[in-house]
């Protein structure tokens, strides 16, 4: 008698982690197939920590102006996260939601400044080289 509710016991609990191991490796699998999508699709978010985060917001929550043609106040940009990011220190009752926000929006506006200016970079240096190079010669007279 014992070693049948025994049996039964261990029968049941392989079948509820046999079911909750099941259920796990399908929610890891559709994660790995949902993060690959992502990261092959170049007009997908970026899978930065600031991923989410729009320009314009990140812009709103440190009041700054947005980056134009690869300038971007950076001074006031750190000097708006410096001071906001020391309010809201949960050691002095403030938010750590708050402070990633603001983290992340320091982070979306510098990775922003950072393609501008490679952008404006690239550009100059095509319209440069483009400049500099001599005229092909003439053909020769027939």
């Amino acid at each position: 008698m014992a070693h049948r509710i025994i049996s039964q016991i261990v029968f049941t609990g392989a079948r509820v982690f046999g079911r909750a191991f099941a259920e796990a490796y399908k929610q890891a699998s559709a994660s790995q197939k949902y993060a690959s999508h992502l990261q092959n699709n170049p007009t997908s978010a970026n899978t930065l920590s600031s991923s989410g985060l729009t320009l314009d917001e990140a812009c709103r929550i440190l009041n700054v102006t947005p980056p134009r043609q690869g300038q971007a106040e950076m001074t006031k940009v750190h000097e708006q996260f410096k001071r906001l990011f020391d309010v809201n220190d949960p050691k002095t009752g403030g938010s750590f939601y708050l402070q990633s926000k603001i983290l992340r929006a320091r982070e979306r506006i510098e990775l922003e400044a950072q393609r501008t200016a490679k952008k404006a970079a690239q550009a100059e240096t095509s319209t440069a080289s483009s400049q500099s190079s001599p005229p092909p010669p003439p053909p020769p007279p027939s």
